[in-house]
């Protein structure tokens, strides 16, 4: 029985892709997320007021998942691209509800 193995290609930066969304948005212990860090770095403002308020590290970890998602549908037969694709996708679907909630309260 020949086993056929799913090739590395452009479809599998999106799972490296959300790894890096992921990183970017999500704080681990008790350190702050690293998208934060990297926004006060360039002088910018993780919160829209101090250190409270909108979280925009959120909307910004964005600029990974959407890539994530459209590599993921477009390269779908590479490695890792369904599994990229699926998290992305519901991760995208939660940042875009969970704002409307907020919204909308």
């Amino acid at each position: 029985m020949k086993k056929d193995y799913k090739r590395i290609g452009l479809g599998s930066i999106s799972l490296l892709l959300f790894i890096f969304g992921l990183l970017f948005s999500v704080s681990f212990a008790n350190q702050e997320a690293y998208g934060d860090r990297l926004l006060r770095f360039i002088k910018l403002s993780p919160w829209s007021n101090g250190d409270t308020g909108v979280h925009y590290t959120i909307f910004y970890s964005l600029i990974f998942y959407i890539p994530a998602l459209i590599l993921g549908y477009k390269f779908k037969n590479d490695f890792g691209a369904k599994l990229g694709r699926t998290l992305s996708l519901w991760i995208t679907i939660i940042i875009i509800l969970l704002s409307l909630v907020s919204i909308a309260a």
